[in-house]
């Protein structure tokens, strides 16, 4: 007999693992954009770089954020 519904991947992503790698990647983006910057600090692309450290600096932000919501979901008691 054929089953209807197929069985789970084998190894499924967790949401959790996904966004603790990004804000790693995030977080290696942000020091090569650092190291870019005291390599050439005069560089007529610095304002973009330091904007770009801004960028994945609010990024990592974010996904730590994300992360806590995970942990400690907020209550979904009504408030009146």
């Amino acid at each position: 007999m054929l089953k209807i519904v197929p069985d789970p991947p084998p190894t499924p992503v967790i949401l959790e693992d996904t966004l603790t790698l990004a804000a790693d990647y995030a977080l290696c983006a942000e020091a090569v954009a650092q190291q870019a910057l005291l390599m050439q600090p005069r560089s007529p692309a610095a304002p973009l770089i330091m904007a770009s450290m801004h960028e994945l600096e609010s990024l990592r932000r974010l996904l730590e954020s994300a992360l806590l919501q995970i942990h400690h979901p907020p209550s979904r008691h009504p408030t009146h």
